[in-house]
């Protein structure tokens, strides 16, 4: 039998915090910044909360979030719904997020899934109420239809979750390949630990022949003897390549700012030429690294893994002059003390921005040729994984979204289900 979703779940509505205590020990703050465009759970820039918290509005891995709010006129995020993951401990709703409770005996998978569907994201849009600011109304959201759990539906949510679960790994590897890598380039060329142990008659932490290529001081700037200085001008191209009238391809596959955020590309646009916007303009390549020059803070950066792009004049895109340096850019350009330097510099009162030279001359410590090799040939491994990694998610997304229709309609039989479940293990 068919219901809505008020036969099967009661709202609690989130409070408001105080941002003085935001960064102390506590649960994470779930707003509108955790939740995905049209659905699904944002773990990049999580803050925690150390003020008191009524033990309504606290969640526990597994719980599902919805915010009935949107601050934008795309509505991406009225009605979208998370799911707190394991990772999570404890999170804690705000003022814009409300906490589904599940009444006894409700599907909550398939609830989860509903709501993640194109026609839940529809219906939405047609109901938001508002100009600036959106709102969807309790009622009209308690009313959404949630359909027969049906054995097909069944194994289609059983499909929708291994392909979610197999996105989280890879999301967790890339973000355990990222810490590593990161965390070799500040040992090697931020804090100097090579040289440092050196001078300090500590036993090699890395093997001889790699050992060997470090400076055994430190000149009287505090870098590694004959190192140099310099920016990431002596080591990569700014702004190399960009479409023209004369050049522009028949269409376009466009990255924007406001669909990459902290290292991943969300979404690609496709668009015929005539159609793009006019900041579609900036060529990408396999091995460029892009750093969003407005509002930079947000973290609009990535490492490009593939040629066919055509990025945003938002961004400052570098492309190394040799792949070995491809590697070394992209910790340099993109560390967080970089993108904390540029959001200092930006100016513009809404639209805060820093000119793409500004990225350009990060500075940096230029190291011997043997190092930057050496360290291109160990990350470039771990990035080229990432990137494999993110194409395949990519790939599952795809699947997802092209399913997620199903489970409303209730097309997909069983058995074709089954075979699609199969093929993707």
């Amino acid at each position: 039998m068919n219901g809505v979703l008020g036969d099967y779940v009661c709202l609690q509505r989130g409070t408001t915090y105080k941002s003085a205590l935001l960064g102390q020990s506590g649960p994470c703050l779930l707003g509108l910044g955790s939740i995905s465009r049209n659905g699904g759970f944002r773990s990049d820039n999580l803050k925690t909360y150390g003020g008191d918290s009524d033990p309504r509005i606290l969640l526990r891995p597994g719980d599902v979030y919805v915010s009935l709010k949107d601050v934008t006129q795309a509505a991406d995020l009225l009605g979208a719904v998370a799911r707190v993951p394991e990772e999570i401990p404890q999170g804690r709703l705000t003022q814009d997020t409300v906490k589904l409770v599940f009444k006894e005996h409700a599907p909550r998978s398939l609830i989860y899934w509903v709501l993640r569907s194109p026609q839940y994201r529809d219906f939405c849009r047609s109901f938001a109420t508002g100009t600036t600011n959106l709102g969807l109304p309790r009622n009209d959201f308690l009313s959404f239809p949630v359909p027969q759990l049906t054995p097909s539906r069944a194994a289609l949510v059983e499909l929708l979750e291994g392909i979610e679960h197999k996105i989280e790994l890879n999301r967790k590897m890339n973000a355990t390949l990222e810490s590593v890598a990161r965390a070799l380039f500040r040992d090697w060329f931020v804090d100097f630990g090579p040289t440092r142990a050196k001078m300090k008659g500590c036993a090699p932490y890395l093997s001889p022949d790699l050992w060997s290529f470090f400076p055994d001081c430190l000149d009287d700037e505090g870098k590694p003897e004959g190192w140099e200085t310099g920016t990431l001008n002596d080591l990569a191209q700014l702004n190399p390549e960009s479409w023209t009238a004369r050049n522009a391809p028949d269409s376009v596959a466009y990255v924007d700012l406001a669909n990459t955020k902290w290292g991943s590309i969300d979404k690609v646009e496709l668009y015929d030429w005539i159609d793009a916007p006019s900041r579609a303009r900036r060529i990408l390549r396999a091995g460029d690294t892009i750093v969003g020059t407005v509002r930079p803070g947000n973290g609009s950066f990535c490492f490009i893994g593939e040629d066919g792009l055509t990025g945003s004049t938002g961004f400052a895109v570098l492309r190394p002059n040799s792949p070995q340096d491809g590697a070394f850019v992209w910790c340099a350009a993109t560390s967080a003390e970089n993108i904390d330097r540029l959001a200092h510099l930006a100016d513009g009162g809404a639209y805060p921005a820093v000119r793409p030279d500004a990225v350009a001359a990060t500075v940096t410590v230029i190291p011997s040729a043997d190092v930057l090799e050496v360290f291109g040939g160990i990350v470039s491994g771990k990035v080229n994984l990432m990137e494999a990694n993110k194409r395949e998610s990519r790939t599952l997304a795809q699947t997802r979204d092209l399913l997620l229709p199903r489970l409303m309609s209730g097309e997909l039989r069983l058995a074709e289900a089954e075979r699609t479940s199969e093929a993707a293990q």
